[in-house]
């Protein structure tokens, strides 16, 4: 079964179409970009949304958006959290890593905003592949401030969520951020791309051999990437004490990303005094989203749920 996005790309990006949107079950779709998004060239490809198995995929984005549903006012905390699906760097799963935690995060009263990334895999992507999905997510955290008030959010509550690939993405975005461009043209790039806060769920960090996912590695850098591009994309040795605050989870037994990716962020957050909660478990593999399947992974999401009321 295939459904295009296309034509619900094409009404977002009439000014004010979905401004008036109410919260609640009615997303907000929003492009990233206006015009061409930079490092773009045609590739002829359609946005595509494909059911595979159990898992919604989204593949050939050549127009990143961002997909908002808030919680009614009198529930909202003020945080936002961009949610970043994982899929090696090849795909999205959208609704298994992506659209499902909207409704999670709004039963806590926090803003989602699900966020349809540009994959380095596709043909249009013109050049330094590598950088597209960090501009996406730099973009989408820059245009959630920029709605702060419109909706209802406290533009220093604005943190980053990812899965696996997803999860490499929202540490990158972590660990490379700036203050935003006083003299940009664009009003959105004027604002910062640090997040507040990380949210990484079995994340790819490292890009080095023997400890990364070989599959992101190659989608993101190629095979045969320069020393130079490896230590960039390897988060854990670009953590500093500007870092922001991290709630991490993995399970030991992960085939696909070894726990070590954990381990290492979390030591690094450590040694510069970034405040970090760590929850690994022996069982529950790779791929488990909010762990219904295995049971003592069910709570992953309440430790979360606490630790975002605390921060």
């Amino acid at each position: 079964m295939k459904r295009y996005l296309t034509p619900l790309l094409a009404l977002a990006a009439v000014p004010g179409l979905f401004a008036a949107m109410p919260a609640g079950p009615n997303p907000l779709v929003l492009p990233l970009w206006e015009g061409t998004p930079p490092n773009a060239q045609p590739a002829g490809k359609p946005f595509e949304r494909v059911q595979e198995g159990k898992i919604v995929w989204v593949r050939h984005v050549s127009n990143p958006s961002i997909e908002v549903r808030l919680p009614a006012r009198g529930n909202a905390t003020g945080q936002a959290v961009v949610v970043c699906p994982g899929g090696g760097y090849g795909g999205l799963a959208y609704d298994w890593e992506g659209s499902d935690f909207a409704g999670w995060l709004n039963s806590h009263g926090i803003a989602a905003v699900v966020l349809t990334y540009r994959l380095p895999v596709d043909g249009d992507v013109a050049h330094q592949k590598w950088l597209v999905p960090l501009l996406d997510a730099q973009r989408a955290i820059r245009l959630t401030r920029a709605h702060a008030a419109e909706w209802g959010i406290n533009p220093a509550k604005v943190g980053i969520m990812g899965f696996s690939a997803g999860g490499h993405l929202a540490s990158t975005a972590g660990t490379r951020f700036d203050a935003g461009d006083a003299n940009a043209a664009d009003p959105v790039d004027r604002l910062s791309s640090r997040p507040d806060f990380l949210i990484l769920v079995y994340p790819v960090i490292s890009m080095q051999k023997g400890v990364t996912h070989g599959g992101s590695r190659n989608n993101l850098l190629g095979e045969n990437p320069p020393d130079e591009l490896v230590t960039r994309y390897s988060n854990e040795l670009q953590v500093t004490d500007q870092t922001p605050p991290t709630f991490l989870v993995h399970a030991g037994d992960d085939p696909a990303v070894p726990v070590q990716n954990t381990l290492l962020f979390y030591d690094a957050l450590l040694k510069h005094k970034v405040p970090a909660e760590l929850h690994i478990y022996p069982h529950g593999g790779h791929g488990f989203s909010f762990g219904f399947e295995h049971g003592h992974l069910r709570d992953w999401t309440d430790a979360c749920a606490h630790w975002l009321s605390e921060l």
